[in-house]
């Protein structure tokens, strides 16, 4: 049904808790802060083993920490912790972002610019430089093109899954024979970087490590499905671009907030029983899948008004509650919440300000976002034409 529906799946099936299947096995689908509570509880929900094969094989790769629980979650967790949420870490890589798009748009006039590709090689660039990985002159494009197909494909059969697991073999040659490097001394890369960092954790594999490296990497090139998203947001809504203009950063950062909870990204995420359970008066079996549904929650009238309308506004009122807007996971961040949420509201708040100041228009194009498809994405991947 998954495949079939989409994101409509598991917000069809109406009430919460809702008994469903998935890959033939029994699950139940959750959705509200209070199930984001219960999910996130290691009494409850676990991680290991949850994770089907294909998701690990282009997504996050084997052994990643996403796979783990209790004490080796948390050990693990702790490292991304301190490169990724770190103010003056976020600052340096929000910082490379904006270099990045600059000397990018200086370049746009006059041509037809396809958000979705374009914005793919200014993250992976500004990422890959904060993070001290080198790029050999001329790849870029193919590294970004790598970096997105992993996520494209993570959902998927056919040839877009076939594309991910190829990128992620690829990638993963790379990165390991780049931390093999940094180990035995043939590679340097600055001190205290993401890749010196991960590089020197004396637990990680050269494989493992890679596949970690990958995990900062990989996701911050992900913003550029909710740029492809800024861009259908300021074609539907062009009175947004002067707001983000002269709105100043509360605003951009209230728009970053509602890309995040209007656009589809993450259907749901997903774990296993660690016993019998019980919630909302459905018995869970100990085993079974339990489904926390992202879509449906940032689209339920019980949470947002008029969930179906585009309204930055929402948040410029109050900041999202913890457990109510969950597109990068739930609960806290020291857990499984994903500790890049911050860089992503950062980079996406100075993005779209970035996107609103260009003078450009929309051309003619299929600007569809298929509720079929995950990851969704407007189709044309949402061209500009920068004058």
């Amino acid at each position: 049904m998954m495949l079939l529906e989409g994101y409509s799946w598991l917000p069809g099936l109406g009430r919460t808790p809702a008994p469903t299947r998935l890959f033939g096995k029994r699950a139940t689908a959750l959705r509200g802060p209070d199930a984001v509570r219960f999910f996130y509880d290691e009494r409850h929900v676990e991680r290991h083993g949850a994770l089907p094969e294909p998701v690990r094989g282009t997504l996050t790769g084997k052994g990643a920490v996403h796979t783990l629980d209790g004490d080796a979650h948390r050990a693990r967790k702790a490292m991304f912790l301190a490169l990724l949420r770190e103010p003056a870490q976020i600052k340096r890589l929000a910082d490379e972002v904006d270099e990045a798009w600059d000397a990018a748009a200086a370049r746009w006039p006059g041509r037809r610019v396809i958000l979705f590709e374009e914005s793919g090689r200014i993250l992976t660039d500004a990422v890959c430089r904060w993070a001290g990985v080198p790029i050999e002159p001329g790849t870029l494009p193919a590294v970004a093109a790598d970096l997105q197909a992993m996520v494209d494909g993570f959902a998927t059969g056919g040839p877009r899954h076939w594309r991910a697991r190829r990128a992620r073999g690829r990638q993963e040659r790379y990165f390991q024979h780049l931390i093999t490097g940094v180990r035995d001394g043939s590679v340097t890369v600055p001190l205290g970087s993401a890749c010196e960092v991960v590089a020197r954790q004396p637990s990680l594999s050269p494989r493992t490590a890679a596949v970690e490296l990958l995990n900062i990497i990989r996701p911050t090139v992900a913003i550029s499905w909710f740029v492809a998203f800024t861009g259908h947001a300021l074609w539907r809504h062009p009175t947004h671009r002067e707001a983000l203009r002269d709105g100043g950063e509360d605003y951009a950062r209230a728009f970053a907030h509602e890309v995040r909870r209007f656009y589809p990204f993450a259907p749901f995420v997903g774990g296993r029983a660690v016993r019998d359970l019980s919630y909302g008066g459905m018995e869970i079996p100990a085993g079974s899948m339990v489904l926390l549904d992202i879509y449906g929650q940032h689209h339920d009238r019980l949470l947002w008004p008029d969930p179906y309308r585009f309204a930055p506004q929402r948040f410029l009122e109050r900041e999202p509650g913890r457990d109510d807007l969950i597109p990068q996971g739930g609960g806290d961040p020291e857990l499984h919440r994903c500790p890049g949420e911050d860089i992503t509201v950062t980079l996406l708040s100075r993005i779209a300000t970035r996107l609103a100041a260009l003078d450009f228009d929309v051309p003619d194009q299929d600007l569809d976002i298929s509720l079929r498809r995950i990851p969704a994405l407007p189709r044309s991947g949402v061209i500009i034409r920068v004058r």
